[in-house]
């Protein structure tokens, strides 16, 4: 029924096509943050069918096949009877959804909807399409399952995070739909969407999978980039204010060492501060800069690098499979693997949150420098001419070193850790989720860092006096319209979260790039 309704909808002409193998970041970020509409190809649905069909004969067979015809982890030893099958699964949801903590957002669990059913698009899964149809409908009438936070280990996937994902398909479990929370059944019916009985094999093909860890992944990763880019052009508002040596971002110090994030970040900003009055009339007399204004391209570039390490995984991940067992049918195999282990997603998570932390540890050091008077070559104490009776940014710099010690903590890689569950039959286990889940933090707070960067460096540029460049300029009036000067101590609260919205929403980085071209 709800293949039938897919396949009649026109809407689908312009919605994003799952084949399992042509997902993008991009596409995801449009599913789970516009709710750009999605659609099952003509192809994905026969490989499922082809598929199925396998399964069925396997079944009628007799043969023994785990989580077909025998149970989950340890109890893969015990068989099933035939008329036990579906209750098997139906029993493997409702046991496996146990899930604590907040619920996901609603951007991050449309993701995790999408990557599942791109998932078992592919067609390896055995799942009837019907099934993945019907995931797909809830993404397209927005009923979005209640999915708490923790519980994952990583490995069998994300078992207990997706069988919350599951259990609202066969009318259980609770569901946000039209922005209220209700039970599951009541949001289906609401939507106008049957619920399914699962069949043989089709619960482990729902929540066997990484897409829970991966869908937190792909999200954080494309803010990770435009943070990346954004944080090049606060560092060079930084440098207009501090009167910065533009002399350390030389293309041919930088082509000495070639690593590709660093000649990104060091041709930006030279282009950022190309045309800069401020820095071609400083009379400072000084021949260096400290590291955080002199190794901007090496401390960004190292993060840039590691961000297109984590950007590789995750387009690799979205579109690969990830359940167990797996169905060949064109050689006639049924083969249990561990592709549902997080490992891989759990190594790029640590590493964006590393590499996120670095981002923000260097962008504090430039705040200190800018509001500490023996720093900030001839910039007011906390920049403010009011010092004593007003704190200017004093506190400002606070709420940064905060945030960045706060990183530091996160940064601890959770994919070193692993604890056996399930008898020891799961023996090793990822924690990518929980890694996932931190590098999103660190994510939240480096943007809370940037925007503090940038309000001290537009500061710094009003006391400075002087013109600044195009590049930084564009910047500084994308700001601007947004925060005024601080002429005297007023919530700055509001003024971060101002800025904040500024970096969400990609407004900064809009602006600078259609006055000076695209920022690498």
């Amino acid at each position: 029924m709800a293949l039938a309704r897919l396949k009649s909808d026109k809407s689908t002409q312009a919605a994003v096509v799952l084949d399992g193998n042509s997902l993008t970041i991009e596409d995801v970020v449009a599913v789970a943050r516009q709710r750009k509409q999605v659609a099952l190809s003509a192809e994905a649905v026969k490989q499922m069918e082809i598929s199925r069909t396998m399964v069925e004969s396997l079944v009628k067979q007799g043969k023994v096949v785990y989580g077909v015809t025998t149970g989950f982890g340890k109890f893969s030893q015990v068989n099933i009877a035939p008329e036990e099958i579906e209750q098997l699964q139906e029993n493997l949801i409702i046991s496996h959804a146990v899930g604590v903590g907040n619920p996901l957002p609603e951007e991050v669990v449309r993701g995790i909807m999408l990557l599942r059913a791109n998932a078992l698009a592919k067609g390896y899964s055995g799942i009837r399409p019907e099934v993945v149809a019907t995931l797909v409908e809830m993404l397209n009438m927005g009923v979005h399952p209640v999915i708490p936070e923790k519980g994952s280990l990583g490995a069998s996937g994300d078992l207990a995070p997706l069988s919350h994902m599951a259990l609202v398909m066969i009318g259980r479990g609770e569901a946000y739909f039209q922005g209220i929370r209700m039970p599951g059944k009541t949001a289906m019916e609401k939507a106008g969407i049957p619920v399914i009985k699962l069949n043989a094999k089709e619960g482990l093909a729902l929540i066997n999978g990484t897409q829970v860890m991966t869908a937190i992944g792909t999200l954080a990763i494309y803010d990770a980039w435009c943070l990346a880019k954004t944080a090049d052009i606060a560092a060079a508002m930084t440098c207009e204010a501090l009167e910065g040596i533009p002399a350390a971002y030389d293309r041919k110090i930088n082509e000495v060492r070639p690593h590709q994030g660093q000649g990104q970040v060091a041709g930006n900003l030279r282009r950022l501060l190309a045309g800069s009055q401020i820095i071609s009339g400083a009379q400072h007399g000084r021949v260096q800069d400290a590291y955080a204004l002199r190794c901007i391209p090496q401390v960004h570039g190292a993060s840039r690098d590691a961000l297109e390490y984590v950007r590789k995984v995750i387009e690799v991940e979205i579109n690969s499979v990830t359940d167990n067992p797996l169905l060949f049918p064109e050689e006639g195999e049924v083969i249990s693997g561990g592709n549902f282990h997080g490992q891989p997603v759990a190594l790029a998570m640590d590493f964006l949150g590393i590499a996120l932390s670095e981002i923000a540890n260097i962008a504090e050091r430039r705040i200190e420098r800018l509001v500490n008077p023996t720093l900030s070559g001839g910039l007011p104490a906390f920049l403010t001419t009011k010092g004593g009776l007003n704190s200017g940014f004093m506190i400002a710099q606070y709420t940064a070193a905060s945030l960045v010690s706060e990183n530091k903590v996160l940064a601890s890689p959770a994919s070193i850790d692993s604890i056996p569950s399930s008898a020891n039959q799961e023996d090793h286990v990822s924690m990518g989720t929980i890694a996932a889940r931190k590098a999103l933090g660190i994510l939240e707070n480096t943007r809370a860092v940037l925007a503090i960067e940038l309000l001290c460096a537009a500061q710094g540029i009003d006391l400075r006096g002087g013109k600044p460049a195009p590049g930084t300029g564009a910047a500084y009036q994308a700001l601007r319209k947004e925060v005024a000067c601080l002429e005297e101590d007023r919530e700055l609260r509001l003024d971060i979260e101002k800025a904040q919205q500024l970096l969400q929403k990609g407004t900064i980085l809009k602006e600078v790039e259609e006055t000076i071209g695209p920022i690498y």
